[in-house]
């Protein structure tokens, strides 16, 4: 039985998603966004916010990557899987795929490309590459709109030049 009818569309059903992530409800947000990817399988939306809640809520990284490649396949111009794809990839330290993932992200319009910047400043000053990972920090403070992420980033130089001289 379909769950989308004349009452509820998809978007009806992701805003009570993101309203349940809101309130913590994790397991009725995931089945939310299971419905509508059973109804209407290439939603960016959905797949974005399920990578979410597998990557922050139930640690299923395997699935959370699925999920956000599954909406960057879906609308290729729909920002926020890259940005997620990118947060996940670092934190798993898999460097060389979060690499990847950047420079597509870079070459998409509405993408956060500061906040790209800053993950590959995190990756260079992961790897001890100090000055590489103030450059990207630079560049994101360039590109940033954002007071406090600005602050952010300063700090994340001065962070890389207080460790250079270790």
């Amino acid at each position: 039985m379909p769950i989308f009818n004349n009452m509820h569309n998809w978007e009806d059903i992701y805003l009570e998603a993101e309203e349940a992530i809101r309130n913590a409800n994790y397991l009725q947000a995931k089945q939310l966004l299971e419905n509508i990817i059973l109804e209407e399988p290439s939603t960016a939306q959905a797949h974005n916010s399920l990578g979410w809640l597998y990557r922050t809520q139930f640690d299923d990284y395997h699935r959370a990557e699925n999920h956000y490649k599954a909406a960057i396949k879906s609308d290729p111009k729909y920002p926020h899987a890259y940005i997620n794809l990118i947060v996940l990839y670092t934190n798993l330290e898999q460097w060389d795929k979060a690499r990847d993932i950047a420079a597509k992200a870079l070459m998409r319009p509405l993408v956060d490309k500061a906040l790209v910047h800053y993950r590959l400043g995190i990756i260079e000053e992961y790897a001890q590459n100090f000055e590489d990972a103030i450059k990207f920090y630079k560049q994101a403070i360039k590109l940033c709109l954002n007071f406090d992420s600005i602050e952010d980033y300063k700090r994340a130089i001065a962070n890389c030049e207080y460790k250079s001289t270790l």
